[in-house]
């Protein structure tokens, strides 16, 4: 062979893998990048690989056109329950994490790192009964998002599609779901029958968010799939009308995870919106932003209500930003249960002064002889008492007026406005039961305090419970929640001490609590005499092996 030809050749292969390196790059760094992003539309699918790509399709304003007979359903994946190492989904939707600047310095370049998504999300929700497989942004809302707005996170199971339509409706502002639906063992949804209830309920959603442009206007839909009926009758799991063991905690974290502002409510999805507490929380953090912040040492006293726009209103919603401050919404419902079924018929004001014909206003109705409406579970005072109704009612409408939860107690379980990054809720519980108090008692250890808007309020909205189920989960979880309360205390106790912080404020309700619980008393006892050197040896108090 000629050196003339061998030069060719040598020639032609350098181009080739010049073309072959810029297609290449092109694809990598440009091509596939453009094709991950979100482009803004009236309903987009997740960035993800089991989405269906249709249902970004719109048919005129805010109006998704919806595979309402679920052909494309199948697309969601026939591998849900395949291990997460062996699906072939399984490296194929990547989440980028940036490299940190001294990774960039040394390879020269910065770029981005991919995680598998669905291994992401495994370790997310590791807590989770499983198989349980969360699918993220299944519908994703074309609002634009304003970080200081207020997304109400709720889960909502098939049955209960009516009474979520009426909660968008009322809100008419952003709401971030999980929606179990059902999907038996060893099952996709190419094997179902078109008549099966996990496809129906599938149906059922889809038609859901296509019967108001409210939905695509505000809500962002996450799907949790699982077999599991009832965490009381494993026998049953292959059943595909449960309730996914009723894993409240775990889909409440997923909601609240793919929230897109920086506060966020946690809200039961039966409840009606009476008043404009969203508003108000906008309002008061736009003026704060515009206020000087005093950074301040809370002091445990007596706390007067308080007043936006004042000192300690400014300081509350800074303590709110911080994660230091939750702001409950008081909640009521109708002392006839036939009385609470209407949302249309609930008052829109704790109480206004007019002449003439008289509003059906909430104190009105609270105060009528017989009462219609009452604190919500008033026959079980440990959950809702805490709140102080007595308080809540003397303070004039209108007020703005904010006043400090001052008996605290384990079962407390308000609804209530929180920064997104506050605790996690423990996802150990399954079924009825201390759930969601759960929440709510890591948030008061971590540092958080409650403080009720007294100018605002919520009414259930009445329905039939399943008082059996109920009664035999409250039963099980009843022991969960007093190991989750004794571990919870050590951890916190432990790490405040670490952090050389148990004797600030920070760590006040941690230690006040925890001296509730018989099994550390004894513990915090001995920690608290010490000074803020920290000179006891807490792990001589604690039990073996912990850390």
């Amino acid at each position: 062979m000629s050196g003339g030809v061998v030069l060719r050749l040598l020639q032609f292969s350098i181009g080739l893998y010049a073309a072959v390196a810029v297609i290449h790059t092109t694809w990598l760094y440009l091509l596939l990048p453009l094709s991950r992003f979100s482009w803004p539309s009236t309903v987009t699918a997740p960035a993800t690989a089991h989405r269906v790509d249709r249902l970004s399709q719109s048919t005129g304003p805010n109006v998704p056109e919806l595979n309402v007979d679920l052909d494309l359903a199948v697309l969601l994946d026939d591998d849900h329950w395949a291990d997460v190492s062996t699906s072939r989904y399984a490296s194929s939707e990547l989440v980028q994490l940036p490299r940190s600047k001294v990774s960039a310095r040394k390879i020269g370049r910065v770029s981005g790192y991919g995680v598998n998504e669905e291994s992401l999300l495994s370790k997310a929700f590791s807590e989770a009964m499983h198989p349980t497989r969360i699918i993220p942004f299944y519908f994703k809302a074309a609002h634009s998002v304003d970080p200081d707005d207020v997304t109400i996170t709720t889960l909502v199971t098939s049955n209960r599609f009516r009474v979520f339509k009426q909660l968008v409706e009322r809100y008419r502002g952003p709401i971030s779901v999980t929606i179990h639906i059902p999907l038996p063992l060893h099952s996709s949804f190419s094997t179902l029958k078109p008549d099966h209830p996990s496809r129906a309920a599938l149906n059922s959603l889809h038609a859901l968010y296509a019967s108001s442009p409210l939905f695509s206007q505000y809500v962002d839909v996450h799907l949790a799939l699982s077999p599991f009926t009832s965490p009381l009758s494993p026998e049953a799991t292959s059943s595909p009308e449960g309730e996914g063991g009723r894993q409240f905690n775990v889909w409440r974290n997923a909601a609240r995870l793919f929230a897109r502002t920086d506060f966020v409510m946690m809200l039961d999805v039966d409840f009606a919106v009476c008043t404009d507490w969203r508003g108000f929380i906008r309002d008061t953090l736009r003026a704060a932003s515009s206020s000087p912040i005093r950074h301040t040492t809370r002091t445990p006293r007596r706390e007067q209500p308080y007043v936006p726009g004042g000192a300690n209103g400014t300081e509350i919603v800074q303590w709110l930003r911080e994660g230091s401050a939750a702001l409950v919404v008081p909640a009521f419902e109708h002392v006839k249960q036939e009385d609470g079924v209407d949302q249309r018929s609930f008052p829109g004001d704790k109480q206004v002064q007019l002449t003439g014909a008289v509003p059906q206003t909430l104190i009105r109705l609270v105060q009528a002889n017989p009462p219609v409406i009452a604190s919500f579970h008033a026959s079980w005072g440990p959950g809702h008492s805490s709140t102080d109704y007595e308080r809540y009612y003397s303070i004039p409408a209108g007020s703005g007026a904010i006043y400090k939860v001052e008996q605290y107690q384990s079962a407390y379980e308000p609804y209530v406005i929180t920064n997104k990054r506050v605790s996690w809720c423990d996802e150990r519980f399954a079924g009825y039961g201390g759930n969601k108090a759960a929440c709510l008692f890591e948030m008061y250890l971590s540092g958080v305090s409650f403080y009720v808007l007294s100018d605002h309020f919520l009414i259930h909205q009445s329905h039939k419970y399943e008082e059996e189920a109920r009664r035999e989960e409250r039963k099980s979880n009843r022991k969960v929640y007093a190991d989750f309360k004794e571990e919870s205390c050590l951890r916190y106790l432990y790490r405040y001490y670490r952090e050389g912080t148990l004797h600030t404020e920070r760590a006040a309700n941690a230690r006040e609590e925890c001296k509730k619980i018989k099994n550390i008393s004894k513990t915090v006892s001995q920690v608290t005499p010490c000074k803020a050197q920290n000179r006891c040896n807490v792990d001589a108090l604690l039990p073996s092996g912990f850390s």
